[in-house]
């Protein structure tokens, strides 16, 4: 298939071609503000991957692989190569799961869960305003994975569980 490239801008091309999953809540709690996005896997991975953009030069890091049931994390993660790093898995992640990523600092969280949905949290509403820049419609209510599994129904990867072993590697994190 092969999309030619007109006047609209990129995130009309998401609206036109987007599941009829696509949205988001977005809650005020006591003192943070946050947001849940659902989308089709290949969306989530690639917001996932915009929304560090967003993000201050160092950041922690958490890693959990569901499938092996091992975790590893790091502090001071230098956000070029967290950004390079979560390139270089997008394919396998959307295309299995499995696998959470947290990206967080004092004042913001990103996470995606191992089915693939987005969880942001922040001190402040910058987050809702970054959400629909993007193109995603604001809900009361989101649809969330009518296919989630726990942890021991996810199917083995071998191309993720190496992705995710080169990425720990090239990070630094450490098991935790």
């Amino acid at each position: 298939m092969v999309f030619f490239r007109g006047r609209q801008p990129a995130t009309s091309v998401w609206r036109r071609f987007r599941s009829g999953l696509d949205g988001f809540t977005f809650v005020r709690e006591a003192d943070f503000y946050a947001a849940h996005v659902v989308t089709t896997a290949e969306r989530g991975v690639d917001l996932f991957h915009v929304m560090l953009e967003h993000f201050p030069p160092a950041v922690d890091v958490t890693v959990e692989d569901r499938r092996r049931q091992r975790s590893w994390a790091g502090r001071n993660v230098a956000l070029p190569d967290l950004q390079d790093a979560i390139g270089r898995i997008k394919v396998p992640l959307a295309a299995v799961g499995g696998a959470e990523i947290a990206i967080y600092t004092t004042e913001d969280q990103l996470t995606i869960n191992p089915h693939l949905e987005l969880f942001i949290y922040g001190r402040s509403d910058r987050w809702l305003y970054l959400l629909l820049g993007l193109g995603l419609e604001e809900r009361r209510v989101v649809a969330t994975r009518s296919w989630k599994l726990n942890r021991h129904e996810f199917e083995p990867s071998s191309e993720l569980s190496d992705a995710l072993d080169a990425t720990v590697s090239l990070l630094g994190l450490t098991p935790a």
